[in-house]
């Protein structure tokens, strides 16, 4: 890492939300480093579906011809294959775009570049020391071990990130999480604007288009449920087809490209947001939603958002630190409390037996319900300066 002297904002963590905060802060003129413990580019577990929410946030900040850039597929409806064979059509609210995280982060990274950032990645962040002037962090490039000073931190290291010890967080017992993502690529399928998601006894699998020819298959899968299956993420996929016939069919000329696996435990659905311990967190570091919502990129671009906002004010001393926590613990809670209580809701249904039969009828004969909770389920417009 180069010598820049003492930073404005370090952020732990290069996902969508370290990378949009990087982006936004940078762009204000502050000193900003964005550093990641694991290495870039590198295939991560995402449904690597941006909602149209998550496309206007993008074009919002100004990275619409960026993004445009990588030819993202363009996704217009969403088709729910439940486990009795029912088919329900959910039309999406503007075009949705599919793009593979191993090319958007390594984009991200640059516009952060571009911006005045500093990208500094195979960097572990060992100890946190409140100093002077704001922090001292203690980080690990391989052998060597380097200081870092910053006015900020900002946490952006997801959901089960490494987190370093900083002063006044509280640890907080996680509790059990029986859920796990997993996630490959394949070739051979084609998906027609459709973003599809199959349900099974145990969990459900998107298949949706990421670009370049390559279709997305992601998963949510209960351990309890595929505790005899094999320990692989080609395990759990064929597993996934058993339970379900017509994914099976679907499956039949895909082709898996196997350096694209990934998979994470424990995916936690239901924690409490904690949009501040110690320092302020964003993304899922944050608060995770389900992911049958399909609006996790958006809720992370939203949060670091939300988060610029009052670390601008409190980096030229029109804030407190007291009033960033508050002002941005209320914005988290006013943002995303519905999207949260709606989509946890739908998210235990789906994993109800009873489920298939109750969402066909309800397709069937109150078809405007369908709209309703795919909308309850979105974050509101947010116009924020670039």
């Amino acid at each position: 890492m180069s010598d820049r002297g003492t930073l404005d904002v370090a952020i732990l963590g290069a996902g969508i939300a370290g990378s949009c905060m990087a982006i936004l802060m940078a762009r204000r003129g502050w000193k900003v480093a964005l550093i990641d413990r694991r290495t870039f580019p590198r295939h991560k577990v995402c449904g690597e579906f941006l909602s149209p929410e998550a496309v206007d946030s993008l074009i919002a900040l100004g990275l619409g011809d960026c993004l445009q850039s990588l030819e993202p597929a363009v996704i217009h409806r969403a088709r729910l294959i439940l486990g009795n064979g029912a088919s329900i059509i959910a039309p999406l609210p503007g075009p949705a775009w599919g793009i593979s995280r191993y090319r958007l982060d390594e984009a991200l990274h640059e516009e952060a570049r571009l911006a005045g950032a500093e990208v500094v990645t195979e960097t572990a962040v060992a100890a946190a020391h409140l100093a002077s002037d704001g922090y001292e962090l203690q980080t690990r490039q391989g052998a060597k071990s380097v200081p870092i000073r910053s006015r900020t931190v900002i946490g952006a290291w997801g959901g089960n990130g490494r987190v370093p010890d900083f002063p006044d967080a509280e640890r907080r017992r996680p509790a059990a999480c029986p859920y796990m993502g997993i996630k490959m690529h394949l070739s051979g399928i084609e998906m027609n604007g459709d973003l599809e998601l199959y349900f099974f006894e145990g969990g459900y699998l998107g298949l949706s288009s990421a670009g370049q020819g390559i279709v997305n298959a992601a998963a949510l899968l209960d351990k309890r449920a595929f505790r005899h299956s094999p320990s692989t993420v080609i395990g759990w996929l064929k597993e996934a087809e058993a339970r379900h016939p017509a994914l099976a069919r679907r499956m039949e000329e895909a082709l898996p490209l196997e350096e694209s696996q990934a998979a994470i435990a424990p995916v936690r659905l239901y924690d409490a947001p904690l949009a501040w311990n110690g320092i302020p967190l964003i993304g899922d570091a944050c608060v995770t939603i389900p992911p049958l919502c399909g609006d996790g990129m958006s809720m992370a671009i939203r949060s670091a958002q939300l988060c610029a906002e009052s670390a601008d004010l409190f980096l030229r001393g029109e804030a407190t630190r007291e009033q960033w926590r508050l002002d941005y613990e209320g914005a988290i809670a006013r943002h995303f409390r519905g999207p949260l209580r709606w989509g946890r809701l739908l998210q235990r249904t789906a994993g109800h037996p009873a489920f298939s039969m109750l969402a066909a009828t309800a397709a069937s004969r109150l078809p405007g319900v369908v709209r309703q909770l795919v909308k309850a389920t979105r974050l509101g417009k947010m116009n924020t300066p670039s």
